[in-house]
């Protein structure tokens, strides 16, 4: 994952979005202490923002430096860059000992992951029995019709790692054993949506965010052609900034004792 989106750190910082307040008031309600979270897979840190407002502590761990560079400075956030493929001991050095973790959160990035591994690290890290995961992913920004359809073209390209499916269903087919946590009947996913308010510049740094454009462009495959370009501009109508809605997906569940 971390080579994915080296390249493109910098946009991927300022394009990506937040998320919305609603979604970490559901999660901070799930966990009984608000001591210690690990954000995995941070990136440039859009969630360890928001969390840091709730939890006393976030360790934001990431295999990229570069995306490190780009995250938000707050005293309460420690971010950490860690190797691929962790070992207990290097959690223990990094994040914390065993069972001292109120909450793990990812942050549209778990699809990434070698899923057996991360979760045996998880298990081991988060408190018992109240530790909670939470793990989100968000699909494809709306706009309106026009915008959409056009939208809807170029994300249907060959380019896109196979994981990516797994962000297309909404999280629902990914490997995730734990139980429900206090109030739920499942581990979700549950919806939630997180409005920006996007240009249609700062629309089109998205769309060169992700990694099937930079995996193109590395083809020599411009996906923004100018005639792609023109299309999103002839939908998207004038140079009003526009409300863009991205749809979010949390599974959500706690450790046995």
């Amino acid at each position: 994952m971390a080579n994915l989106f080296i390249k493109q750190a910098k946009q991927y910082a300022q394009a990506r979005p937040s998320y919305t307040p609603q979604l970490f008031q559901f999660i901070a309600s799930k966990t009984p202490q608000h001591d210690l979270v690990w954000d995995v897979g941070t990136g440039s840190g859009q969630a360890a923002r928001s969390l840091a407002e709730i939890y006393k502590h976030v360790i934001a761990t990431d295999t990229s430096p570069k995306q490190l560079e780009f995250a938000t400075k707050l005293p309460n956030i420690r971010y950490q860059e860690t190797s691929p493929t962790m070992s207990l001991s290097e959690v223990e050095q990094k994040v914390g000992a065993e069972s001292s973790v109120d909450l793990v959160t990812v942050a549209q990035a778990m699809h990434w992951f070698d899923l057996p591994e991360f979760y045996r690290q998880a298990k081991w890290v988060l408190k018992k029995p109240h530790g909670i995961i939470a793990a989100w992913c968000y699909t494809t920004p709306e706009v309106d019709g026009s915008v959409d359809k056009v939208l809807k073209r170029f994300y249907e390209n060959p380019y896109w790692d196979p994981q990516r499916k797994l962000v297309d269903d909404k999280y629902r087919s990914i490997d995730f054993p734990f139980e429900a946590v206090d109030g739920a009947e499942n581990t979700g996913p549950f919806e939630f949506r997180n409005e920006r308010t996007m240009s249609l510049e700062e629309y089109l740094t998205y769309l060169r965010s992700w990694s099937a454009y930079q995996k193109a462009k590395e083809k020599g495959v411009e996906l923004l052609s100018e005639a792609v370009v023109e299309d999103f501009k002839r939908a998207w109508g004038d140079d009003d900034p526009k409300p863009v809605n991205f749809p979010i997906y949390l599974r959500i569940g706690k450790v046995g004792s």
